[in-house]
């Protein structure tokens, strides 16, 4: 008898298992089990050295068969990559996550299969998933708003906050079993061109928060557009190429609206503009679906008759024979394109072309991942290899963090201190060892809280 009672009362107990993104940025994946349902949260790809992206061809550390709920946080695809390979495994669950994020879903998860499908070319791997596979998982997401509250089970809700990161991302809040457990997600950067600011929670009982910048500050966001002003017009001045790796959501669409502020106002030499980016044209007509999500600023400009989006000089590039065509254009010009870290898409085109020359310029905007291509320019590697091509890099690099998406380590200290009681305990995840360990220690030292880095596949009892 006593045996069978402690069976039961085991699995009673709330587990936390932490399956991505531990002591490392990507592969976002948490499965709470409580006393009657499998939740997972997040369920992204690995990036970064080759090394972190064999772990998406591994069988998952659960069975997907039993998963009952997955909540996505938002669309990027370390967050969302592995879904369909999810539900090519067994899962048919339901899956929820805010209505921007769900229309993301689709042009993400399509445009990543055709790098999968070459990346596991390479491996000498079957594919992580079919279009089929995207297809039917995406038939199981359900779109909703922030603020609604959905009921899972008798026992479990949840609740969607507005993370301020990109267009819909999410803070998600789950009560179960008689505690709540608030998952960040990825944080904003606020003040940002568009979103309104990142929301805070009054109270937690557990969190797991992000740790992306979790060791630095951003600069002065007041200085970001002088920074970027000023890199225009160098790179103007010698007659060189601007070369703006981009992600196709969020980045892009904020360069876009301080672009447009710095040609309005003549603050900018009159050079040729391109967004050369399916992912990211496909993306902006999204955001024009959402003007209720953008800040009380972006929406003045709208209803005032600005596009925030279209302004003289500005050459979006959709078909390859399109983007081939800008190296007819002689600079200077400014590139934007994907991907972000300079991992795949158009940018590597215009790296071999113009990395070599000194008048030209790599701004780099937004976070990049340990082993990146991105990552290994701007730690100073001199030569590189793009396309098994050997390419010196002779353009000038510069990198502003005040563009990032992500919340610095002092954003990051601010949205915790706004809980109104303390949690009983956080878990820093999504940052690589460094940054993770500092917040762990900030959070320590300052809130008095039991703070710790999950290792992967670690469990804890909650």
């Amino acid at each position: 008898m006593r045996v069978v009672f402690l069976f039961l009362w085991y699995n009673l107990i709330m587990k936390l298992h932490f399956f991505g993104a531990t002591r490392i940025v990507t592969g976002s994946n948490y499965l709470l089990e409580t006393g009657n349902a499998k939740i997972l949260i997040d369920c992204g790809i690995f990036q970064g050295t080759r090394y972190v992206e064999e772990k998406n061809y591994e069988d998952f550390p659960f069975n997907p068969k039993e998963i009952d709920f997955l909540l996505v946080t938002h669309a990027h695809l370390d967050h969302i990559g592995r879904i369909p390979k999810l539900y090519k495994d067994g899962f048919r669950g339901k899956i929820f996550t805010t209505r921007p994020t769900k229309d993301f879903a689709r042009i993400m998860l399509e445009d990543g299969l055709g790098i999968m499908e070459k990346e596991a070319k390479n491996l000498k791997r079957e594919p992580l998933f079919t279009i089929t596979d995207i297809e039917a998982s995406l038939k199981l997401m359900e779109g909703i708003d922030y603020g609604q509250k959905i009921d899972l089970t008798p026992e479990v809700s949840c609740q969607f906050r507005d993370a301020g990161h990109i267009l819909g991302s999410a803070i998600i809040e789950v009560w179960a079993d008689g505690k709540k457990i608030v998952f960040s997600g990825d944080l904003g950067n606020p003040p940002v061109p568009l979103l309104k600011p990142t929301e805070f929670i009054d109270k937690a009982d557990y969190i797991v928060i992000e740790s992306t910048y979790g060791d630095r500050n951003h600069e002065a966001k007041k200085n970001r557009q002088d920074i970027l002003e000023n890199a225009i017009e160098d790179t103007a001045a010698k007659g060189g190429v601007l070369m703006i790796p981009a992600f196709a959501l969020e980045r892009t669409q904020e360069l876009l609206y301080e672009l447009n502020e710095l040609v309005e106002n003549h603050r900018i030499p009159q050079v040729p503009i391109f967004v050369d980016s399916p992912l990211a044209i496909k993306s902006l007509e999204i955001y024009k679906k959402y003007p209720d999500y953008y800040n009380k600023k972006a929406t003045y400009l709208i209803n005032s008759g600005d596009d925030l989006f279209k302004f003289p000089g500005l050459t979006f590039t959709e078909t390859v024979e399109e983007s081939k065509r800008i190296n007819d254009i002689k600079p200077p010009k400014i590139i934007i394109a994907g991907s972000g870290m300079s991992t795949g898409g158009r940018i590597l085109h215009h790296e071999i072309r113009y990395l070599p020359d000194p008048n030209s310029c790599l701004l780099i905007i937004s976070y990049q991942v340990a082993g990146s291509l991105g990552r290994r320019v701007l730690d100073g590697e001199k030569e590189v290899k793009i396309f098994n091509e050997t390419v010196p890099v002779r353009a000038e690099v510069k990198a502003v963090g005040a563009y990032s998406a992500h919340a610095d380590q002092q954003g990051l200290y601010n949205w915790l201190v706004r809980f109104e009681e303390p949690a009983k305990r956080i878990f820093v995840v999504h940052g690589e060892e460094g940054p993770a360990l500092a917040l762990v220690q900030l959070i320590r030292d300052h809130l008095g809280i039991d703070a710790s880095a999950p290792m992967l596949n670690e469990v804890v009892e909650l």
